[in-house]
């Protein structure tokens, strides 16, 4: 096996291995017997043992101190402070980028984005478009500061459970006032741009920590009035009662 072919089965059991934890596969505490998850992925246990390496580093997973890995548990404090590492890191990502200026492909490039995100939250919701955007636009919010340990560290930041901004848009449609959320999110969005392109640091920063503060209410809606929509989230089915 070539090292492409091994960087492409490393790949998958990370993707796979990931998806699996957070969706609840395995329950919170629960042992991976490392030959039946394996099997069940058709992979070799080489890249499986690297992906479990990948996950504990991510903390979706916990060593065993007589050996193996099992599936991390959390607390919903342990959430909330994943949602504000998340927004203290992509606010530092957005004050840098306002000090130190941004390049005009980027800045064509995040107009691009907002357009689209405008278009996606009009009179007809386009909640895929939405989706799709808002991805893009953190990710490039991250790459805004020219520093790739920033945005190494809010990529790693947005893995944990609920912690992305992505995490509540499944099942999204059943908190109230949802459509109007995306709009709220959308003014946010295009601020935190404003700032960044006027150069005004401080606002840009306090703006996006701000930002990452609606996927708190979000989690403190369904947490507490709707526990039903836990398992439509990606990782909170690991957050413990």
């Amino acid at each position: 096996m070539d090292r492409r072919e091994r960087s492409a089965q490393f790949s998958r059991a990370l993707i796979e291995l990931r998806s699996l934890v957070l969706n609840g596969t395995f329950a919170a505490g629960e042992r991976l017997a490392e030959t039946a998850l394996a099997d069940r992925l058709g992979l070799s246990r080489t890249p499986l043992r690297q992906a479990m390496d990948r996950l504990v580093d991510e903390g979706l997973l916990e060593r065993i101190p007589t050996g193996g890995c099992c599936v991390a548990s959390f607390t919903l404090d342990d959430i909330i402070d994943a949602i504000e590492l998340r927004g203290v890191l992509e606010g530092t990502a957005a004050r840098l980028a306002a000090e130190r200026g941004i390049a005009t492909a980027d800045a064509e490039e995040m107009e691009h984005i907002l357009s689209a995100l405008d278009v996606a939250v009009a009179d007809t919701l386009d909640f895929k478009s939405y989706v799709q955007r808002n991805e893009e636009f953190h990710a490039l919010l991250a790459r805004l500061a020219r520093s790739p340990l920033i945005a190494r560290e809010v990529e790693r930041a947005s893995r944990l459970p609920a912690a992305s901004p992505t995490a509540f848009m499944q099942g999204q449609e059943l908190i109230p006032d949802f459509r109007d959320s995306l709009k709220r999110a959308q003014v946010q969005h295009r601020a935190i741009f404003d700032a960044i392109r006027a150069r005004e640091g401080a606002r840009a920063e306090a703006l996006a920590r701000e930002h990452a503060r609606l996927a708190r209410s979000n989690l403190e809606y369904v947490m507490k009035k709707n526990p039903s929509l836990a398992e439509r989230v990606p990782g909170l089915v690991l957050v413990a009662e």
